[in-house]
């Protein structure tokens, strides 16, 4: 797959590319990201791409017309058309089913935004998905590309070495869409506190019993929507409730 990225800043990704356990995507090219500034395509000698709004109000807009011929160049080099994806707080908020539907996807442009915003009429024109990473501002969206393509490129095969390793995510379908169990490693005693004795018990279907009434727990106390979710799909059994002191 290939997202084409639209943003003033193209230099702030390349650490995160090169770092962690999701560059095996993008070297692999699995996930192809590539990089368009829409300065490049901004007329006159200063190359301007943000003006002041129209009446008045602090800050600056960034200009359709630059927004639109380096979009149409991201386009033409793709060879056929994509979603275009605006980072915005009026968009959809990221979910995992949202994230796993970009990951078997072709990809997209993504539109990074900055300064007061993006001129509406570039918006409504070109702009086929807006997507929120929450109820909170930044000052681009570079960060939230940069959360986007973290996610995708998780999700391919191969990236994380165990096959298995997003399917304990919290969010996946493969836990009914709880909150993923707390983890413990070594040593066995840390400042005084030891593990669990079911995680050394060596029983298989206890240490499963565990991590399940644990995920329960932690997603009724932090987020009891899920909860509701889970039930109303029909996830939960006669364990899981009697838990939770529901009933069926």
């Amino acid at each position: 797959m290939r997202f084409d990225v639209i943003t003033l800043f193209p230099d702030i990704f390349a650490p995160f590319l090169a770092s962690g356990v999701v560059r095996r995507a993008f070297e692999s090219k699995q996930v192809e990201v590539v990089f368009w500034n829409p300065r490049d395509f901004a007329e006159g000698n200063y190359r301007r791409v943000d003006d002041r709004p129209f009446g008045g109000g602090p800050g600056m807009v960034m200009m359709a017309e630059p927004l639109s011929a380096c979009l149409d160049a991201a386009l033409a080099a793709r060879g056929s058309a994509a979603p275009v994806v605006l980072f915005s707080p009026v968009g959809e908020i990221v979910r995992h089913a949202l994230v796993a539907s970009w990951a078997q996807s072709e990809g997209a442009v993504l539109l990074c935004g900055r300064y007061e915003g993006v001129d509406q009429r570039f918006i409504d024109a070109r702009v086929t998905h807006q997507i929120s990473l929450g109820d909170f501002v930044l000052s681009g969206g570079e960060i939230a590309a940069m959360a986007l393509l973290d996610a995708v490129a998780r999700l391919q095969p191969g990236v994380l070495g165990d096959e298995a390793g997003h399917a304990q995510d919290s969010f996946n379908p493969s836990l009914d869409g709880l909150l993923d169990c707390p983890h413990y490693t070594r040593p066995e005693q840390w400042n005084g506190v030891g593990v669990p004795p079911e995680l050394l018990s060596g029983h298989h279907a206890q240490i499963d019993r565990w991590r399940r009434d644990q995920r329960l727990k932690l997603t009724q106390a932090r987020r009891p929507d899920l909860i509701d979710a889970a039930r109303a799909a029909g996830r939960l059994d006669k364990n899981d409730e009697k838990l939770l002191g529901g009933t069926l």
